[in-house]
């Protein structure tokens, strides 16, 4: 009895054994499962790793590549700014320079405008009819023609300490300037000077057409209420009576913002006589006077420039004032008088001391001197 329950409790405690080894045979499977399940998902994320690592190394090459061509590029970039920059600056520079060309000529022109320009007054002359020519006639009827030859006199100007010395052979003038320097005696001193060849300033020559008309007259001063048409009139009425010394009238052109008329008389002659007394009665609203004037125009023709050189005049520079002026000038004349100086016979002298002026020294052609 004892033995059949002592093996009761082995069957019971095998079978419970049993129970347990399967339960720890489940377990070692799961458990067995999950490690086969985390190396596969751990495999997976090396696998995942290793993809992103490579691709982040090829990210990482490429935007190394990409820097290395920004980079590159950008040299480039600054390469052409800087050409850019450069080119900039020299045509900046070339405009300075062309500016500055364009304004030394601009004053160089104004400069030449103003040398070139001539205020000369020109003197009342006689005119002397000598014959008629047969061409053009109907012109001249209408017309007085003046012709005039205008001639700038050559000039040079004269400094302060400077003597102008004309000679009256050239080669005395040539010795002179063949020599450096020259040594002028004055009383107890011995002043040493320049002679130097005298550089004439450009001359000009040109000629000025000065036709008159003989049938025409300008008229200033017309100024009226009236309306345009009927001033007009008054003075085609007005110019027409010989008793002022008018004549007949064939137009009148008028402008009433300036007050001046043009009358055109039908016959030669009346507007010269007109002319003469510079001013005529009218009658518009009231007598008023007016003055007249010839109709005219200008032509200048055959404008010409030349440079001359003075073959017997020396410019002497360098002078001391170590006597005064008159004395000075003087002990020059004596030296270059002197045969042994080079120097010869002396036409004319002048001496400018520091005391005056700049001076402007005229000069003739021997053509008009004969």
């Amino acid at each position: 009895m004892a033995d059949m329950t002592k093996k009761g409790e082995e069957e019971l405690q095998l079978e419970e054994a049993k129970k347990e080894l399967q339960t720890w045979k489940n377990k070692t499977k799961e458990a067995e499962d999950v490690i086969a399940r985390l190396t596969l998902e751990k495999h997976d994320e090396e696998e995942v790793k290793t993809k992103a690592q490579q691709e982040m190394m090829a990210r990482s090459k490429e935007q190394e590549k990409l820097k290395e061509e920004f980079n590159e590029r950008k040299m480039e970039v600054q390469k052409e700014i800087d050409d850019l920059s450069k080119q900039n600056q020299n045509l900046i520079d070339n405009l300075n320079k062309c500016r500055d060309k364009l304004q030394k000529k601009k004053n160089e022109c104004t400069k030449l405008k103003q040398k070139f320009k001539i205020y000369a007054q020109i003197p009342d002359s006689e005119v002397e009819f000598s014959a008629r020519s047969d061409k053009q006639v109907e012109d001249e009827d209408q017309l007085i023609r003046g012709e005039f030859v205008i001639v700038q006199r050559v000039s040079a100007p004269l400094k302060k300490g400077q003597a102008l010395i004309t000679f009256e052979e050239e080669t005395v003038a040539s010795q002179i300037l063949m020599m450096a320097t020259c040594s002028v005696a004055c009383d107890a001193q011995i002043m040493a000077v320049k002679p130097e060849r005298i550089t004439l300033d450009p001359s000009v020559k040109f000629e000025v057409h000065l036709p008159v008309s003989r049938k025409q007259l300008c008229v200033s001063g017309v100024f009226s209420s009236l309306s345009e048409e009927r001033i007009k009139d008054c003075l085609q009425i007005s110019f027409s009576r010989p008793s002022r010394g008018g004549g007949e009238v064939e137009e009148v052109l008028y402008d009433q913002n300036t007050g001046t008329a043009q009358v055109t008389f039908l016959h030669p002659g009346v507007a010269d006589s007109l002319v003469l007394k510079g001013d005529y009665l009218v009658d518009l609203d009231s007598e008023i006077k007016v003055q007249v004037g010839p109709v005219y125009t200008y032509k200048l023709s055959k404008f010409q420039t030349f440079c001359g050189s003075s073959r017997r005049t020396v410019l002497v520079d360098g002078i001391k004032e170590v006597v005064d002026q008159d004395e000075l000038q003087d002990h020059l004349e004596i030296h270059f008088q002197k045969p042994r100086n080079q120097g010869g016979e002396i036409e004319s002298i002048k001496y400018v001391s520091r005391e005056e002026k700049q001076l402007l020294a005229f000069f003739t052609c021997e053509e008009e001197k004969e």
